[in-house]
């Protein structure tokens, strides 16, 4: 597993511990099951973002992709 990938491991089992069990999406808000679990940078590497866990968070695959399309479209 890559070191993001277990990066996402550790921040979604932490999420999930403090928050019950329920991991909220940072894009859309709703609760993302495990193995929908993606993880976001919150200000993208392209505008200057970086790898830190402060800029890190756990997202829907599809809100995502979503994100990123809207961006590259404007």
């Amino acid at each position: 597993m890559s070191k993001l990938g277990l990066t996402r491991e550790k921040i979604y089992k932490t999420v999930a511990r403090q928050l019950h069990g329920q991991v909220p999406c940072w894009v859309c808000g709703q609760h993302v099951p495990h193995e929908q679990a993606t993880l976001e940078h919150i200000q993208p590497l392209c505008e200057g973002g970086n790898s830190h866990l402060e800029n890190l968070a756990i997202s829907h695959g599809h809100c995502n992709s979503q994100r990123h399309a809207k961006a590259a479209a404007a």
